[in-house]
């Protein structure tokens, strides 16, 4: 089953939220870059905060939609990558959030204002 990719940051923001992952940001990154159509970016506080949060999205988005990503960093837990195509997931602990700073790196992509769903 296709999921559309806003349909995709819906769900996994929502299993984000709910494995207590802070400081969520979404980028629009579609109009800039052939990579995504959205990139979100979220923090949790320990290695096992993170893989817990990146292991939820994948558990959840596998059950319902049949969706795997490729995936990097799980091991490690300081910054797990999520690549879902047009939805990539980025879970980091914040020194290793601070230290790649993707939001500066993307700065050109708009925010989307999470809290409206867009």
């Amino acid at each position: 089953m296709t999921l559309d990719p806003q349909a995709l940051v819906t769900f996994a923001l929502q299993v984000a939220e709910d494995k207590k992952a802070y400081d969520i940001t979404v980028l629009n990154v579609g109009k800039i870059s052939i990579v995504a159509d959205y990139f979100i970016i979220c923090s949790g506080r320990s290695s096992i905060h993170v893989q817990s949060i990146a292991e939820g999205i994948v558990d959840v988005l596998e059950e319902k939609y049949s969706l795997r990503p490729r995936k990097e960093g799980v091991k490690e837990g300081h910054w797990i990558l999520l690549d879902y195509g047009d939805v990539v997931i980025h879970v980091f602990q914040d020194e290793d959030r601070q230290f790649y700073n993707l939001e500066r790196l993307w700065g050109d992509a708009p925010v989307v204002d999470v809290a409206a769903g867009n």
